[in-house]
C-alpha cells in the first residue's frame, strides 16, 4: 500500500501535525485515499486519528494544505476527551473515512440530525493501538440507508 506518516512538531502543541504520504509523497487523507481497499469484498480504508487509549482530540484539518491531522482547539486551547473510569482516553482506535462527507444541509430520515461537516465517524474495536494517520482496513459492522 505504501502509506507511511511524518510528524511534524511535538505531540500535545499547537504545531503537531502529522502528514500522510504515499510512496513518500505527501498526499490528502479526504481526496488521495479511496474509500475502498477492496470493494468486492467490502474493505474500506479508515485513517485513525485518535489511537486507543489516548485523549488528545486529533483531527483531520479541512483548513490546511495537504489536510495534516492536528489536535483540535476550543479558544485556543488544546482539547482533550475526558477519561471513562478505568479507561484512559478512546477505548478505541477512532478517526474517518476517507472521500465522504456528511452535508449538514440534509437531515437524516432515521436519527433526524443534520450532518456535522466532517467525514463519517469510524469507531475502529480491534484490539490492536493504531497510530495517528495510520490507514487501516476495516469491514462496516452496521450499515444503515
Amino acid at each position: 500500500m505504501g502509506y507511511t506518516t511524518r510528524q511534524v512538531g511535538a505531540a500535545n502543541t499547537l504545531d503537531y501535525k502529522v502528514y500522510i504520504e504515499k510512496d513518500g509523497k505527501p498526499i490528502s487523507p479526504f481526496h488521495d485515499i479511496p474509500l475502498y481497499a477492496d470493494e468486492s469484498k467490502k474493505i474500506l480504508n479508515f485513517i485513525v486519528e485518535v489511537p486507543r487509549w489516548t485523549n488528545a482530540k486529533l483531527e483531520i484539518s479541512k483548513e490546511e494544505k495537504l489536510n495534516p491531522i492536528i489536535q483540535d482547539t476550543k479558544k485556543g486551547k488544546l482539547r482533550f476527551v475526558r477519561n471513562c473510569f478505568p479507561h484512559h482516553g478512546y477505548i478505541h482506535n477512532y478517526g474517518a473515512f476517507p472521500q465522504t462527507w456528511e452535508d449538514p444541509n440534509v437531515t437524516h430520515p432515521e436519527t433526524r440530525c443534520v450532518g456535522d461537516n466532517d467525514p463519517l465517524d469510524v469507531c475502529e474495536i480491534g484490539e490492536t493501538v493504531a497510530y495517528p494517520g495510520q490507514v487501516k482496513q476495516v469491514k462496516v459492522l452496521v450499515e444503515r440507508h
